[in-house]
């Protein structure tokens, strides 16, 4: 089994930035590529990013969030990231960190095709 656990959120004025973190704990060796999801009130779980585990890390964006937010990952720390610039009120939700154990997923971007999730970091967007 794989643990994570989110940290980071918080309250932030529209325009500013937040980095999340992920703390992967456990079996991390079956765990390959990691993502980010959110979840707004009412709203279903949405993807937000993703990232592999070879080589530099190739990665993925929703269109909502590309340009402003930046996946990245630290396997020597078995740490995930989520540096959010230019936030905007849209972007409150509670943020979900996943990883699956399927290591032919590159970049996946469904929820069902990840194995392990925290338990979510709010992040709430003041206009």
């Amino acid at each position: 089994q794989v643990q994570l656990v989110e940290s980071g959120g918080g309250l932030m004025q529209a325009g500013g930035s937040l980095r999340l973190s992920c703390a992967a704990s456990g079996r991390t060796e079956n765990s390959y590529a990691m993502g980010w999801f959110r979840q707004a009130p009412g709203k279903e779980r949405e993807f937000v990013a993703s990232i592999n585990n070879y080589g530099a890390g190739r990665t993925a964006y929703a269109d909502s969030v590309k340009g402003r937010f930046t996946i990245s990952r630290d396997n020597a720390k078995s740490a995930l990231y989520l540096q959010m610039n230019s936030l905007k009120p849209e972007d409150t939700a509670v943020y979900y960190c996943a990883a699956t154990g399927d290591r032919y997923l590159f970049t996946p971007s469904r929820s069902d095709q990840y194995d392990y999730w925290g338990q979510g970091t709010q992040v709430t967007v003041s206009s």
